[in-house]
């Protein structure tokens, strides 16, 4: 399979089981919070899937979920949670392209 369509399947998957550890945090507005966090964590893989880095994908992924994360920390002053989802899906996402992308 190829790296761009591993990264968006992973980037869907990853989106996915982002949104479901929201499902039981209040919210003022739940639908906007899953809707972007689905999107960061969906853009996490679609951006990792075509990166063309002279790096292992192991730290590709490691980078760009850090970088990725840190605007919607920032903004929720959630640092811990965003920050650490978003490295370790990128870590696993760069880990998965790389080993396995074509």
């Amino acid at each position: 399979m190829s790296k761009a369509m591993l990264g968006l399947l992973c980037g869907l998957l990853f989106g996915a089981v982002s949104v479901a550890t929201m499902i039981p945090l209040p919210f003022e507005d739940k639908r906007a919070a899953m809707l972007g966090a689905f999107i960061n964590r969906f853009a996490i893989g679609v951006v990792i899937g075509v990166a063309a880095l002279p790096f292992p994908g192991w730290l590709i992924g490691l980078l760009f979920g850090l970088l990725l994360s840190l605007p919607d920390a920032i903004i929720t002053k959630a640092y811990a949670p965003i920050i650490g989802l978003g490295t370790i899906g990128g870590l696993i996402i760069g880990f998965v392209v790389g080993s396995w992308g074509s």
